[in-house]
């Protein structure tokens, strides 16, 4: 019999796992999870964030947990996918969003701080979702990963923007997703990016202030930047069975500056 909207929305029994997701738009995405009922594992490096974090989720009424790892770091990694299948059992969904980003002119750009990036926003993501597919997702023939990419991914940077690194990572996790898609498919596992454009971050705020918000917020078609209701939506569709036949492709949510040439 064919669900309704409500239930193939909904994400009761469904147990996701984070990263990043103790501020911004992790937290955002882990609070609409979360409101369509799956259980939550959040994870960032700092224990601090991701106490206040869980204590807004839970203040909700959101079943939510935390483990402090850097998704860099390949021990990490495994320590994060490891506890939490033992203290949550079998990750149905896994949003794969620690980023980094580095400011620099391409010619100056330090060697050190390309690997930083690249290790985090690339490397991280496939250790991740390789720990998580092989001890969770393959056997059972189901999974949903989320990569968090950017509009940074999709080409060039306006005047005065130099992240060369996190362009260039960003559009490493277009294709990624899109590979990983067709390897995994036959597993029941679907893998989509979304692309967000311009939100108030804590990692977005030298760039905001340098290009000035106002400035930002005009050349969208949209005329605003994003919220924290902005991911929601395409979160909880690509998490969820009404999403379930969806697999290898992004989604920009950036108020429509991806569209205009030269945007």
């Amino acid at each position: 019999m064919t669900r309704t909207v409500s239930q193939l929305f909904d994400l009761t029994g469904k147990t996701a796992l984070v990263t990043g997701g103790s501020r911004g738009l992790g937290l955002q995405m882990a609070q609409a999870l979360g409101e369509a009922g799956a259980r939550l594992m959040i994870s960032s490096r700092k224990a601090e964030d991701l106490e206040q974090a869980v204590a807004e989720l839970q203040a909700a009424g959101i079943d939510a947990r935390w483990i402090a790892a850097d998704a860099a770091k390949e021990a990490d990694i495994h320590r994060l996918a490891d506890e939490t299948l033992e203290r949550m059992g079998p990750v149905d969904i896994l949003v794969n969003n620690a980023g980094a980003a580095w400011g620099a002119p391409a010619e100056d750009h330090p060697l050190d701080a390309w690997d930083k990036v690249m290790n985090l926003n690339v490397r991280g993501y496939f250790m991740l979702s390789q720990r998580l597919a092989k001890k969770s997702m393959i056997e059972r023939r189901q999974g949903r990963i989320i990569n968090l990419a950017s509009i940074a991914g999709l080409g060039g940077n306006p005047p005065g923007m130099q992240t060369i690194a996190y362009n260039t990572s960003k559009g490493a996790v277009i294709n990624f997703t899109r590979a990983l898609a067709t390897e995994w498919g036959h597993y029941g596992i679907t893998v989509n990016a979304i692309c967000p454009g311009f939100f108030p971050s804590k990692m977005t705020r030298g760039t905001l202030e340098a290009l000035g918000e106002e400035k930002l917020a005009a050349h969208a078609p949209l005329r605003r930047l994003g919220d924290d209701e902005d991911l929601k939506g395409i979160t909880l569709l690509y998490a969820s069975d009404a999403g379930k036949h969806i697999t290898g492709q992004w989604l920009a949510v950036d108020g429509g500056v991806s569209v205009i040439t030269g945007g």
